[in-house]
């Protein structure tokens, strides 16, 4: 849908026009996101003043319509218990529920035209609306912005925006819930890779996670692969200015991919693929999304921002509201840090997630690798919580590591492992009992003042974080380490799971964690041994929670027992 030349008579423009000079005199307006962070990320640097007339893609969020009702939907359509379960809406029925009244509609894109936006595009559900203004025209719309040029990551990546806070027209408060491309900074990898330990001998060990490790360990079989007589497919996302090539997965299934069916090649790539160097982040992603969920149709999502001024994340949720067939399962390993970003930009991208979780998707997000995080306020020190893993609508994944690094045994908490509590979004139902068991006995509980029991607790599962072989640019990467691995890992087990629900009858998983917790674990090893990193203080000394029996802010329930967990997801 494209708003930015509508046909037909706007009506007449005086109104408008009149309001529009109000603004430019910085009358009669408001800030959408007072709260948002504008500092400069560490590593990014300013080149200059923006050129008055370059062009910026700005992204305006429309105030939406029937959010309650919507969050009564995903309640419905993912607990087990309501007869509703599995009944998803399809992209239509969102739009229709959802769509911004006629009078915003108007109101904003009448708004832009005057302002000389040009090339608007709308997306199905008609709530964001995406238009090209140069920076002259962006900085007169949006009082208080002022663009400049900024670089900075290990990519050297390049962004437009403004740090400055910007405001809009008292009249467009019930209308516009923020404007994209402005503050928030493309992500940065937070991968690690380990030095390759020397280990005396190699009989009965092995030398990193592979897809045969992966495979033994959760207890997985030869024969657990996807059919290829579905329309089963999965997803994974990439934001940052990094690719995967063909190349990369095709010698890694030749390393690594020998004893199980497998597909060669992805099937569809959304978004611009680049033609540079291969990114260990993205190539991790595909390789093992499509090792652990064998077999299985692959679509990549490569979001890289097709311009400066545009921010990955965004488009990535743009792309969710203007399809109508998408993949059942996404892996995205992104987040930021929740007290970066502002109230209004978290609560609408929950309301993002919120429409996927009602069309049957399975988001999965990394927890992070920051352990609990640590941040100071007002001189004191807190942990820090990462979004969207916070979001109460995804299922996020943190990390492990075997407990002996060389054997496949019993697994441990990888001190990485991102986890917590949310301070944005309160303890949703489903978890109330799993959590309050957990803050009630465990021993190693940080000091109350460090976070917000009441909040959202994350993550749900885990997997292995530790150690991986990673092909990228023909070359096997040994040691990589991250949550960016047990995501892909995990998600691709529900792929098969999936797999084997729809060649039953059944609907797709959807939103995971009502199920999840009202089977209290059921098929996922408990993990209950260490503690993840948190503030280096006298006060608790670089620890932040500890794993234990049943659910903890450290592993959630534990990671997959594929037999078990296939079982447990199997019942309608």
């Amino acid at each position: 849908m494209t708003a930015g030349k509508p046909k037909g008579r706007m009506g007449p423009r005086s109104g408008l026009l009149g309001l529009f000079a109000l603004f430019v005199a910085g009358k009669c307006s408001y800030s959408p996101e007072p709260d948002q962070q504008r500092r400069l990320p560490p590593g990014w640097v300013s080149l200059g003043r923006a050129d008055p007339e370059e062009e910026l893609s700005l992204t305006f969020a429309l105030r939406q319509q029937n959010v309650k009702r919507l969050s009564e939907l995903v309640q419905a359509v993912s607990d087990p218990g309501s007869p509703r379960y599995g009944k998803y809406l399809t992209l239509e029925d969102v739009a229709e529920l959802v769509r911004p009244s006629p009078l915003t509609l108007h109101t904003v894109q009448k708004w832009l035209l005057v302002a000389g936006a040009r090339n608007c595009h709308s997306v199905t559900t008609q709530d964001f609306l995406t238009c090209w203004l140069s920076v002259r025209q962006a900085e007169l719309l949006l009082s208080g912005a002022e663009f400049h040029h900024y670089v900075g990551g290990p990519a050297e990546t390049h962004a437009v925006r403004s740090l400055h806070p910007y405001r809009l027209p008292k009249a467009l408060a019930p209308h516009v819930d923020f404007v994209g491309g402005l503050h928030r900074f493309p992500p940065t990898s937070t991968l690690r890779q380990h030095p390759e330990p020397q280990v005396p001998g190699t009989v009965g060990l092995h030398l990193g996670v592979t897809p045969s490790v992966i495979r033994k360990r959760y207890n997985l079989t030869a024969q657990d692969v996807g059919s290829g007589t579905t329309n089963n497919s999965q997803a994974c996302a990439q934001f940052l200015e990094q690719y995967f090539h063909d190349s990369d997965l095709a010698e890694f299934m030749r390393l690594f991919g020998g004893d199980f069916a497998h597909q060669a090649s992805v099937a569809r790539v959304v978004g611009q693929q680049g033609r540079g160097r291969a990114g260990i982040e993205a190539s991790l992603d595909v390789e093992y999304l499509m090792s652990a969920g064998a077999n299985i149709s692959t679509w990549v999502y490569s979001s890289p921002g097709r311009h400066e001024s545009q921010e990955p994340f965004l488009q990535w949720l743009l792309l969710l509201s203007n399809e109508s067939a998408l993949p059942y399962v996404h892996t995205v390993s992104y987040g930021d840090d929740e007290d970066s970003l502002s109230s209004t930009y978290i609560q609408r991208v929950n309301t993002e997630l919120m429409k996927a979780a009602a069309r049957g998707l399975t988001l999965l997000f990394a927890s992070g690798d920051s352990g609990a995080g640590c941040w100071s306020v007002s001189g004191r020190h807190q942990f820090r919580p990462s979004f969207p893993a916070s979001s109460p609508y995804v299922t996020t994944v943190g990390g492990t590591s075997f407990q002996n690094p060389f054997r496949v045994t019993d697994e441990v908490v990888d001190y990485i492992s991102g986890g917590g509590f949310s301070n944005v979004f309160p303890r949703p139902s489903y978890q109330e009992e799993a959590v309050t068991r957990y803050l009630s006995s465990s021993p190693h509980l940080p000091p109350s003042s460090y976070f917000n029991a009441s909040g959202r607790a994350y993550p749900d599962v885990a997997a292995l974080s530790d150690g991986y072989w990673v092909v990228s640019n023909h070359v096997p990467i040994p040691w990589v380490s991250g949550t960016s691995a047990s995501t892909p890992v995990f998600g691709g087990l529900l792929s098969l799971i999936n797999e084997h629900r729809i060649l039953r009858g059944l609907p797709p998983l959807g939103f995971l964690n009502p199920r999840l917790y009202q089977k209290h674990g059921a098929g996922l090893f408990d993990v209950t041994r260490g503690c993840h990193e948190s503030c280096l203080n006298e006060e608790v000394e670089g620890q932040g929670f500890c794993s234990g029996p049943g659910w903890d802010p450290v592993t959630g329930w534990g990671t997959p027992n594929f037999p078990a967990l296939l079982k447990t997801l199997m019942n309608p």
